[in-house]
């Protein structure tokens, strides 16, 4: 049975912004997904959110991470216009910025009959789906998550999309960030996901020319409809 997702565009936002944002959809799908199970049967279990938007140039660290994967110092940070945060997800050291489609699913997973890892797989498929569309083949590193290129190369692999995630009894926080026109020149400053000998890549570069990311936009949403079996219903938010 198909489950209906909330879909939310919320544009460039700044990153605590949107950070506050999902705790509070996250809490509340939590907290229903709760009383639900507790026996409260006027409580019908959320099965959740899909959030799409871009921020400003920011690095963040997830909680397995290391600060020395920040090669530059505060001051950097500010000559350049980046902010820092460390942050509650798995994985290390990342960067968003404008030209990347960050996506944040808080999803009930059990509504979907997905633990952690199939969940993450279908992440990556919808990503991998939405690249085939250009001509790019894009698949999977078996000691990473994400979506890469050219697997097969270890001198030539480079990730297009990084993935990162929390979950607390199945409900799910933070996404994924796909590179379509971003400026790879930010990735210099960081070890991108604790990797010292792999690249990081974009549609843009790959394709030789920008991308219109509405466009990547509506066929991503519509592979992630159709990986998760989903039907997403657009709701607009004003933050």
């Amino acid at each position: 049975m198909s489950k209906t997702v909330t879909f939310q565009d919320l544009g460039s936002i700044d990153y605590k912004k949107a950070w506050e944002y999902q705790e509070k959809l996250f809490k509340k799908t939590l907290a229903d997904k709760l009383a639900k199970n507790a026996g409260n049967e006027e409580t019908a279990p959320l099965s959740g959110y899909l959030l799409f938007c871009e921020h400003p140039h920011v690095y963040t660290l997830g909680k397995s991470g290391t600060e020395n994967n920040l090669l530059i110092n505060a001051d950097f940070l500010k000559k350049i216009n980046a902010t820092f945060y460390r942050i509650d997800r798995g994985g290390d050291i990342t960067y968003h910025g404008p030209g990347q489609l960050v996506g944040y699913p808080i999803l009930n997973l059990e509504l979907f009959g997905l633990g952690i890892r199939q969940y993450i797989f279908n992440l990556e498929e919808a990503v991998i789906l939405t690249l085939k569309h250009y001509g790019l083949k894009a698949s999977r590193l078996n000691s990473a998550s994400g979506v890469w290129l050219d697997i097969s190369d270890p001198l030539k692999a480079r990730k297009i999309c990084a993935i990162g995630v929390r979950a607390s009894r199945y409900v799910t926080m933070h996404g994924f960030a796909f590179n379509i026109n971003t400026d790879l020149n930010y990735f210099s400053h960081i070890n991108p996901c604790g990797f010292k000998d792999k690249g990081v890549t974009s549609m843009e570069k790959e394709l030789g020319s920008s991308q219109d990311i509405d466009q990547v936009k509506e066929k991503l949403k519509n592979n992630l409809s159709s990986v998760f079996s989903m039907e997403l219903e657009d709701n607009l938010v004003n933050l």
